[in-house]
């Protein structure tokens, strides 16, 4: 792509406001969004804005940046930017003000082309704010020595490297995703390309990495002219509101910096498409290569096989413009369900060869990359595999696609684009918007065909069978490809852990005691200048806005226990109750209906498992992952295949999802959502039906499905984050938790016995599944709940009588079983109990501190600590600065479980868990005794940041009625629940928030009233270990050695003396 290519903007602008320029106007035939692109004439800068009903606004302010080493320039400067600028030369300033102003913080990612800055809030009023002062630390930040030392790079006084954002390439570096990514990125691009560069920073890059370097940096991209503000959201004075804040507040500032240059000053060459990075060679011959990643368990490896894709150049002419989404839908054709061609291939099979494929595509100058995906593949078969796979994509050019399912396909991925858009609105465009930055013509002549995915879609409905698989020759068959392979290696992760303290001692062995001491001498410096108060006054002078001026979602409500049943609800007169009311006789089970303004339904099932047996716990797991792909027999007598089942879901269908309760809590309930269009409202209950009690358990089927099962655990095991939730509820639940049961290390042994069981035993095995069947679906623990439109179905009830009447009699309601009822006796009583697992895949720490919380609801001290938590875990709040920005974490949050009557404190790839923890400790009781200061400035921006979070839950049509059915028919609370503590939260006072800090979470930081899990690297067990000892907590070390045939590797379990009664951004 060549700037010759791009013409620029023309020369009479359709449209002017003050310095902008408009480049295009598109107003969508199929939604209500309007999208505006403007450039400024003076200093290039570009505006771009989404215009859309929704409560929130969002921004993503957006550099294209582009490298040609690995010392992660992109990635420290992204970290960098929030550590003050000219104009407010403060530390974290920018947080401060973006919680006041309704917002849960500001954020930003890093790509291989790009970085993203971005921001939300409730409302316009603080986004309007907030934009200039974000520009201000985007344009011009101050980029200093401390900064660095803290943000990127240093070492600890233990002599080990440290840094927010070494902590982070530390969890990322070696892990199997990361390793496979770069090495593609090699053999695919020339050594002339930003392409193949690792825009985070390798670790050894970074130990040599200089501020200056990154100010260099800094100066040649972060620019106006390769700036565009792109912003999501409804302005009630419009666009111009906008340009108008950008005129008098931004570009002042700009002119005043000499870069009133235009949109294109002399020697300026836009990134990727007028640089070296845009010479990009089709792949020449057949490559690949293996890369080894540290895991113990060599059982499964991974595969990325990678193509050169159509060309981005002229993108949007109609022939090149097909392609890309040709792709993308041809992707979800061979792949995106059991029926799909790929999956029966390779997923589908009682000796899987995989467990999931997946084809995408990136957008890059000249050619995009298509990329395959390959998860758990065994071993033996990673060296044959893409053989296999080129084999059957040479079968189905041969054979043809069949095109009643590419036509159900393309239906499909229309409903859930419409369905996406009346969730996200115009925020479903920006990464469009981003792309159109970053690759498109600067005449902004591509923008209407990009959005127009209808219109893309109705054009693919006309394909015919010859040009799909002409699709498939032309970037599947004929190209020469670049594999490579992830083998898991446990010499790879003994090496590492070797040449890690090698490395250290060797390094500690240099700096000498002197060395060290003037490192610590550094970092002392660098944290007391980041701990430079801010001024009282400047963070007042951004004031908070107020409540009123956000719009709610309006959710009309009615709920029916059924016959002879109590509800928990008083009983309404609404629109929505006189029409349900009027649709035959009440039913004798439980059904709430919540109305929103939507053009699609959702119907769900709440099942409670409170009766299930112990025993049968385990299933659960293999249960929901059979759910929606077994034979069933239908409530008219038909007899459906899985294969027929899956296809006529996929086709009458949204969505469809089986899962333990919500993402708020309630696990154990099972619940299974089908979202339809309106008009398919009976369908959707019907299939709910079927799926309920037609479903038929065959050998067949559950071999296949557990053999999947089987095949994907070594994966999860390999996530510190999902293996610190499993050892997490292992210690707190007792057996009749589901959660617990359902975690990674119990399910590894578990799958392992129920795989032989089915070979020796199907009989026992499908009793035992259809034990499972008559207990979830026991009358006295079933709720239904209806969600969307319901004003628009004509018969709301009766129709949950036709197929629902003869299964549920009348029979009392059971309560909403909760996590409270699966203590274990340590859970109930959490003291001095610490687990320090090994995990040879990760090289930092995931950490959990659990201690005693509130439990309910409607608890009265929960509007404090809700407070309170907000207070310490806020971005750029106490635990942020005292912790991350230390250096010692990614991550550090308390957190509240209202449900298990628990709070936490949660470190999240530490590169120090133990000093985090001591660092946690000393902010909480420095907030109680007064050492530390508390002030309103901090209290206001808490309670404002929870305004956003509060906002966020109920955004859009169906997270407000979701939330609505949650309050009523889960937590038993008022239907506005959420909303309504909005006056609580505003009446908590200093003294309030200082209270529950003492009472609830300074015991989190004792021994005798909390309980620890940390998951760690093998190189940093002793050192956890020994500081956990030293504080009080009998430790049992744990080492998970998933390549044995038990799932923990138990050493010396307990190492005390002591008796006992034993989630790249910012």
């Amino acid at each position: 792509m060549s700037q010759a290519r791009h013409p620029p903007p023309s020369s009479t602008p359709q449209e002017t406001f003050g310095n902008f320029d408009l480049i295009k106007r598109v107003k969508l035939g199929f939604s209500d969004i309007t999208v505006s692109s403007w450039r400024s004439r003076i200093t290039g800068l570009k505006v771009v804005h989404l215009d859309y009903e929704a409560p929130i606004v969002n921004g993503y302010f957006v550099v294209a940046t582009e490298i040609f080493n690995d010392t992660g320039c992109p990635h420290t400067l992204e970290h960098l930017v929030f550590m003050g600028s000219e104009k407010y030369p403060y530390k974290g300033i920018i947080d401060h003000f973006a919680n006041r102003g309704f917002s849960n913080g500001t954020n930003a990612w890093t790509d291989t082309d790009h970085t993203a800055y971005t921001v939300s809030t409730a409302g316009e009023a603080g986004f309007l704010q907030i934009l200039p002062i974000y520009v201000d630390h985007i344009l011009y930040p101050t980029i200093t020595k401390a900064g660095f030392i803290t943000e990127v790079h240093h070492i600890d006084p233990q002599g080990e490297n440290s840094g927010v954002v070494y902590s982070e390439m530390q969890g990322r570096e070696n892990t199997s995703g990361d390793l496979m990514a770069l090495q593609a990125q090699r053999l695919l691009n020339p050594p002339t390309s930003a392409y193949r560069s690792e825009t985070g920073g390798l670790m050894e890059a970074l130990r040599s990495l200089t501020v200056e370097q990154i100010r260099d940096y800094h100066s040649n991209y972060y620019v106006p002219h390769n700036l565009s503000l792109i912003v999501a959201g409804k302005l009630s004075s419009g666009t111009e509101a906008l340009l108008s804040v950008v005129q008098k507040k931004v570009e002042p500032s700009i002119i005043a910096h000499g870069q009133s240059k235009g949109p294109k000053p002399p020697g300026w060459k836009r990134p990727f498409l007028e640089t070296p990075s845009a010479h990009r060679e089709p792949i020449k011959e057949h490559l690949e290569h293996t890369v080894e990643f540290p895991e113990k368990d060599e059982s499964t490896g991974e595969l990325m096989i990678n193509y050169m894709g159509p060309p981005m150049d002229n993108l949007l002419e109609s022939k090149a413009c097909i392609l890309h989404p040709a792709i993308e839908i041809l992707g979800t054709y061979l792949t995106s369900s059991p029926t799909a061609p790929l999956s029966k291939e390779f997923v589908e099979i009682e000796s899987p060869l995989c467990t999931y494929i997946y084809i995408g595509e990136d957008a890059r100058a000249t050619n995009s990359d298509i990329m395959i995906y390959v998860s758990s593949v065994p071993t033996e078969h990673l060296d044959t595999f893409d053989i296999k796979l080129h084999e059957s994509f040479c079968r189905i050019m041969r054979e043809g696609v069949h095109m009643d399912r590419m036509s159900m396909v393309i239906d499909r991925e229309e409903r859930q684009f419409r369905s996406k858009l009346e969730s996200d609105g115009g925020d479903a465009f920006s990464t469009t918007m981003i792309a159109d930055f970053l690759y498109g013509r600067l005449d902004g002549s591509q923008i209407e065909e990009a959005l127009d995915e209808i219109k893309l879609y109705n054009t693919l409905r006309t394909w015919s069978n010859t040009q799909w698989t002409n699709l498939i020759q032309k970037y599947f068959v004929d190209p020469k490809r670049v594999v490579v392979r992830g083998k898991p290696s446990a010499a790879v992760a003994e090496r590492l852990e070797k040449e890690e303290k090698a490395r250290i001692a060797k390094q500690k062995e240099t700096l000498g005691p002197e060395g060290l001491a003037q490192r610590a001498k550094e970092l002392e410096a660098a944290k007391a200048e980041h701990e430079k108060p801010i001024p009282t006054d400047i963070l007042k002078s951004f004031p908070v806005p107020s409540v009123k001026s956000i719009s709610w979602i309006p959710v009309q409500s009615v709920q029916q226990a059924g016959v002879g049943r109590q509800g928990r609800t008083p009983s309404v007169e609404n629109d929505v109750s006189r029409h349900v009311n009027t649709d035959g006789s009440p039913l004798p089970f439980f059904v709430q209906y919540d109305h929103v303004k939507s053009k699609f339904v959702s119907i769900s099932a709440y099942l409670s498992l409170a009766k299930l047996p112990n025993h049968l716990r385990p299933y659960i797991q293999p249960y929901l992952s059979s759910f929606f792909s077994l034979p069933v027999k239908r409530q008219s007598g038909a007899h459906l295949s899985h294969e027929e089942v899956v296809d006529q879901l996929d086709d009458q269908t949204v969505s469809y999802e089986v899962s333990l309760g919500t993402s708020g809590g309630f696990s154990e309930t099972l619940r299974v959502t089908i979202c339809v269009e309106v008009a398919k409202y009976e369908l959707a209950v019907a299939w709910l039906r079927d799926l309920l009690y037609g479903s038929k358990f065959t050998k067949e089927r559950l071999q296949i499905v557990v053999a999947q099962v089987q095949q994907a655990l070594p994966g999860f095991k390999r996530d510190g984050n999902i293996v610190l939730s499993a050892v997490t509820n292992e210690l707190l639940h007792a057996e009749n938790s589901t959660t617990r049961a359902s975690g990674v290390l119990i399910q590894t042994e578990f799958i392992r016995t129920l795989t032989e069981k089915i070979q020796d035993a199907p009989e026992e095995v499908i009793e035992v599944f259809e034990n499972i069947r008559r207990n979830i679906t026991d009358p006295t623990g079933v709720r239904f709940s209806v969600t969307g439109n319901v004003l628009s179905v004509p018969k709301p009830r009766s129709v949950w009588n036709k197929y629902f009447g003869a299964t549920l009699p009348e029979a009392p309601l059971s309560s909403v079983p909760l996590a409270c009822d699966t203590l274990s006796k340590i859970g109930q009583n959490p003291v001095k109990h610490a687990v320090v697992v090994t995990l040879p895949t990760i090289e930092s720490s995931f950490v959990n501190h659990v201690g005693k919380g509130i439990q309910g609801f409607d608890h009265p001290d929960y509007p404090a600590l809700r407070v309170a938590a907000e207070v310490l875990s806020a971005t750029e709040s106490f635990l942020w600065r005292y912790i991350r920005g230390s250096g010692l974490a990614y991550g550090a949050y308390v957190g509240i479980d209202l449900e298990a009557g628990r709070v936490t404190f949660t470190l999240y790839r530490s590169s120090n868990s133990f000093e985090a923890f001591k660092q946690g400790a000393a902010v909480v009781r420095g907030l109680v005794d007064g050492s530390i200061t508390f002030d309103e400035t901090a209290l206001d921006a808490a309670k404002s940041s929870i305004v956003y979070g509060v906002t966020k839950g109920v955004s859009t049509p169906e997270r407000a009625a979701v939330t609505s059915f949650t309050n009523q028919a889960l937590k038993g609370m008022p239907q506005n629940q959420n909303i309504n503590l909005l006056e609580k939260f505003s009446e908590v006072g200093k003294d309030d928030v200082l209270r529950v800090l003492r009472q609830y979470f300074l015991p989190l930081f004792d021994a005798s009233t909390s309980v620890v899990v940390s998951v760690t690297a093998p190189g940093k067990a002793d050192e956890i270990s020994k500081g956990l000892e030293h504080a009080g907590f009998v430790v049992e070390r744990r080492a998970l050695d998933v390549g044995s045939e038990e799932a923990w590797d138990f050493g010396d379990e307990c190492e005390s003396g002591s008796e006992s009664e034993s989630n790249h951004s910012k």
